[in-house]
């Protein structure tokens, strides 16, 4: 069988029990490995220190584990884990629920000054959201937005619907659910009991059923027989009494830990070593797991398992397809409710303007819907097509013949339908961001799929080449490469390095633009600025910060590469457009001194004399991993930045946020390296992040 790799529904409803034994625990700090490992350290007063994990990636687990088996603490903390410091550091562990038959476990923490909920969802893609007690989400590492649920900052966190449970159903729904069904037992128990193949398996072998039955000849005797099986089952997870197992098989590697002992990995021949609880089997096994994944995988090479990312991947694009018609739907609906206005005009106009004159007349919204209900008894058209009166919203629901639509009858026909032909624009406008966003995985799925091509095909080298004095090296292909980096003063500003290596400053926020123009700008220096609110200041050196200022003749390519730095992390790119004009100056151009009788905001300065312009800039931003002479992320104008760096993603305005799309280019950098540490320690996502323009962004080549 293959090995596990993520915690079952049953596995989280035996650890739920187990997790009270923790109750009262402080919590001392957080941390995040890479994006999906999130570990809690944890002190007790009688157990003494207490390492809980959430690993949402692959292998997805939530435990408690032994010191031993925790990682070192990582270099600087990302937001994510300063988040959840600031939120949880001295607050008491007060339980874990898991949601109905879900694999989602919700942790609540208590603090005198708040309560905090912490979600971790086990399925999919996996996911770990952070929210109040009015769930209302802080943070969470991955942002969701789909048709039926949405997990971003600043919204209602929304639960899946909720799955059948078989841990707390009586016979005649266990009995309801298996008759429903038009396929064998086994599958019935996996799929519409939601047990999956090896309790489904196991649930057989337990009543002594033939699991191959199709439902359609099963009869009362086989329900009743699965169904005391699956009391036998439930009743001691339920009640705490496990007697964990870890198995493992002929080769001494580990397969699976479960809270019961199972008649189907006896048969299978696995050994098995019982433990005191199911938390501490769990934590063994996938702590050797990890220990053991060097083994071959799965294609039986030492390679990388490109099969579970295609699957992946294709399991995503099925999701976002769904998105995609159910957007098409939802655009033709609210654009038929407004032609179905205009269509109706004068009937509709008439039931507006009967409703907004009784209300200047002061009438009751009461006694507004009660004259329409006598005028639909009497067969008047316009009263037959009132549904009902929302007198605490001021609205009217009205049914033409095709659908319910709710009006505001103070602004008229047209307003009420301009107001559902926006809405079916909007509705569109998400479709095309979801069609992006698919291409995307589709471009993901592509490149999996090279690679695991050119991994099969083997490294070719051409001897050829030994003969060569000079040669690159491939640092994407390094098992391990060397770390050097020294933070340099100006990485707090906007920076990047022209293609002719003139360093280009940029603030980042009002206080950073007066900091740079007054300490920072030399006489020498260019001051180039976009034609555009809120615009940041960006500064040209003449000369290296640390060398005396002089005049010095640049580039007309540094200058240009200059303009479009400006325009790109400005108000242009956060507006969606693709173009913005940039003016430069020189610094003695440049003054905070107003003309009489004027105010300058902070970050804002007076421009004197002529000023160069630069018509109709194109933004672009391509952010990249340099490796040499030293290690760090870089991002900036892409003529700059792609010939600087070892491996380069070019933006353009998008529909993904800052930290969202600063995640996704994470994630390619470490597809693209085969020391996805090297990417860790350099290129964090928040590090990333600092070089993303501000508002929406996408990947436009990987």
């Amino acid at each position: 069988m293959d090995r596990k790799r993520a915690m079952t529904s049953v596995d989280l409803a035996a650890l739920v029990g187990e997790f009270r034994e923790y109750t009262g625990a402080v919590v001392d700090k957080a941390y995040l490995y890479d994006d999906d490992f999130v570990r809690l350290k944890m002190r007790d007063y009688d157990r003494g220190r207490i390492e809980l994990v959430i690993e949402t990636g692959d292998p997805k687990r939530a435990h408690v584990a032994v010191p031993g088996h925790v990682p070192d603490a990582p270099g600087r903390p990302p937001n994510f884990a300063m988040m959840l410091r600031n939120r949880i550091a001295g607050a008491n562990f007060e339980g874990v629920e898991q949601y109905g038959f879900d694999r989602i476990l919700t942790f609540r923490f208590e603090r005198e000054d708040a309560t905090t909920l912490i979600v971790a969802e086990l399925f999919g893609d996996g996911n770990v959201a952070v929210m109040n007690e009015d769930r209302e989400v802080f943070d969470c590492l991955d942002t969701v937005r789909l048709t039926s649920r949405t997990v971003a900052p600043g919204s209602q966190y929304d639960y899946p619907d909720e799955r059948f449970s078989p841990l707390d159903c009586d016979y005649e729904a266990f009995a309801a659910k298996m008759a429903g069904s038009d396929t064998d037992l086994v599958r019935t128990l996996a799929t519409q009991l939601n047990f999956g193949g090896l309790y489904a398996e196991e649930l057989c072998t337990r009543a002594g059923v033939e699991k191959t039955v199709d439902i359609e000849n099963a009869t009362e005797d086989h329900h009743e027989a699965l169904f005391g099986a699956l009391e036998r089952l439930r009743e001691p997870i339920l009640e705490g009494r496990t007697e964990p197992r870890l198995y493992e098989d002929d080769d001494e590697r580990v397969v699976d830990a479960t809270p019961l002992p199972l008649e189907e990995h006896e048969a299978a021949g696995y050994v098995a070593t019982g433990f005191e609880s199911f938390n501490g089997a769990i934590d063994e096994y996938f702590y050797r797991l990890e220990a053991e994944s060097d083994e071959p995988n799965a294609t039986g090479s030492d390679g990388p398992d490109f099969q579970s990312e295609i699957e992946k991947y294709e399991r995503i694009i099925e999701q976002q397809e769904g998105a995609i018609g159910a957007y098409d739907e939802q655009a033709d609906e609210e654009q038929r409710k407004a032609e179905s206005l205009y269509g109706n005009y004068d009937l509709v106009d008439e039931i507006c303007s009967t409703i907004e004159s009784a209300r200047g007349e002061g009438v009751p919204w009461e006694d507004i819907e009660a004259k329409f209900e006598t005028g639909a008894e009497q067969g008047i058209e316009a009263a037959q097509a009132v549904v009902s009166i929302d007198a605490a919203e001021g609205t009217v629901t009205i049914d033409l013949g095709d659908g319910h639509i709710e009006l505001d009858p103070f602004v008229g026909v047209e307003k009420n339908a301009d107001r559902l032909y926006t809405e079916a624009k909007r509705v569109r406008e998400k479709k095309e961001g979801a069609q992006a966003a698919i291409e995307d995985t589709r471009e993901d799925l592509a490149d999996v799929k090279r690679r695991r091509e050119e991994w099969e095909r083997g490294d070719e080298t051409d001897e050829s080449d030994d003969t060569d004095d000079e040669f690159e090296t491939d640092y994407t292909t390094m098992s391990s490469v060397p770390v050097r980096y020294d933070e340099k003063w100006f990485e707090r500003f906007r920076w990047f390095r022209t293609s002719d290596d003139f360093l280009v400053l940029g603030g980042r926020n009002a206080d950073q633009n007066e900091e740079l123009v007054k300490k920072y700008m030399d006489p020498s220096d260019r001051f180039f600025h976009a034609q555009a609110h809120g615009a940041p200041v960006a500064i040209l050196k003449a000369t290296e910060p640390d060398e005396p200022a002089r005049d010095v003749d640049i580039p007309d390519r540094s200058k240009r590469e200059a303009a479009q730095f400006a325009v790109s992390y400005s108000s242009v790119w956060k507006d969606g457009k693709f173009e913005g004009d940039v003016y430069e100056v020189g610094a003695d151009q440049v003054s905070k001194t107003p003309e009489s009788g004027e105010y300058i905001e902070k970050g804002s300065f007076v421009i004197r004399g002529d000023r160069e312009y630069y018509r109709d800039v194109a933004v672009g931003v391509a952010v990249g991993i340099k490796c040499e002479p030293d290690t760090r992320v870089i991002g900036g104008p892409p003529l700059a930045i792609e010939s600087d760096a070892e491996t380069s993603i070019r933006l353009e305005p998008g529909q993904y946020a800052q930290n969202d799309i600063a995640k996704r280019l994470y994630r390619t950098f470490r597809e693209r390296f085969t020391d996805t540490s090297f990417v860790r320690k350099i290129a964090s996502a928040d590090r990333i992040q600092e070089f993303c323009p501000p508002g929406g962004s996408r990947m436009i080549d990987e």
